[in-house]
């Protein structure tokens, strides 16, 4: 990192953050020395990785490097930091569980050894179809019903990760589940008449 004059540890977050959108080097240095240590530990606390904490910090500092000039903060800088981790943290989580539930499913068709019946066929066509309708979901509806899917997070938690009440959690998953209800009924009932 390049050394920095002193100055620039009296500035707010703010100041950092405007001068950083206009490629001040040393006020990009400042904001990393200033939250890589708690933002590895946030990380870390949600991981339990090493490894993976630090690598969700160095791309998340080269991202803010990157997309500096088109940085529009609605949000303190300290919050941008913290969200941030916590998104890069929920999408290698979703993408860990992706990667094992396949090679879950490869397992199994080889442990089993032979070809699919027609009710497995139409089981994965099913599974499918599902997958389809969360992906429709609307954005925040879906991320609070796929955390919720994990089922090792309460809705509280929850919550606290995504920054909306424990209520607001409850009835997004309510109205996932209600939406996912209706759309798969009609696809259920066209095939039962097959």
């Amino acid at each position: 990192m390049i050394r920095r004059p002193s100055t620039y540890a009296k500035h707010t977050d703010q100041k950092l953050a405007a001068l950083l959108q206009q490629g001040d080097e040393y006020a990009y240095t400042e904001i990393f020395e200033r939250y890589k240590v708690l933002l590895y530990k946030h990380a870390y606390r949600l991981l339990g990785d090493e490894d993976e904490a630090n690598d969700i910090i160095s791309d998340l500092f080269l991202a803010l490097w990157q997309k500096r000039e088109s940085l529009n903060l609605q949000v303190s800088l300290s919050s941008y930091l913290y969200g941030s981790i916590r998104n890069r943290v929920f999408d290698l989580m979703t993408h860990q569980k992706v990667i094992v539930r396949y090679l879950d499913s490869i397992q199994e068709f080889i442990a089993q050894g032979h070809y699919e019946t027609d009710e497995r066929i139409r089981a994965k066509e099913l599974a499918a179809i599902i997958e389809r309708e969360i992906a429709a979901l609307p954005p925040k509806m879906r991320q609070v019903f796929e955390f919720s899917r994990m089922g090792d997070l309460s809705y509280k938690e929850i919550g606290e990760m995504l920054d909306i009440t424990e209520g607001t959690v409850k009835q997004q998953v309510h109205n996932a589940v209600k939406t996912l209800r209706l759309k798969i009924h009609s696809f259920m009932v066209l095939f039962s008449l097959l």
